[in-house]
């Protein structure tokens, strides 16, 4: 028995999450990536997450028409945030790496 891909799940672009990354060569400069961008990820997490905050609140007290709102928004902070932490542990790997290499 096969089980069958889920229909209909579409927008889930990790890129959209923490912006638009472009190869160094790309972008002019040697990181490839500006800190206010990456500023600006975190600031977008934030969001995301007040926002399955307040769908939550709403879903507890009965104020939500439609707890699919809350599903998907809580969903989505949760794929950020994993997302971000993840980038950022290979970040601090990378980072440990060069380190080791200069000793």
């Amino acid at each position: 028995m096969a089980i069958a891909p889920v229909a209909g799940v579409t927008g889930v672009q990790p890129a959209a999450v923490l912006g638009q990354v472009e190869p160094a060569a790309a972008a002019g400069s040697a990181s490839g990536v500006d800190f206010a961008s990456v500023l600006g990820s975190v600031d977008q997490l934030q969001q995301m997450q007040s926002t399955s905050q307040q769908l939550a609140v709403q879903a507890v007290t009965g104020d939500l028409d439609d707890v699919h709102d809350y599903t998907v928004a809580s969903a989505q902070s949760s794929l950020a945030l994993e997302l971000t932490a993840t980038v950022r542990n290979k970040a601090v790997e990378a980072f440990t790496e060069i380190m080791r290499m200069q000793v």
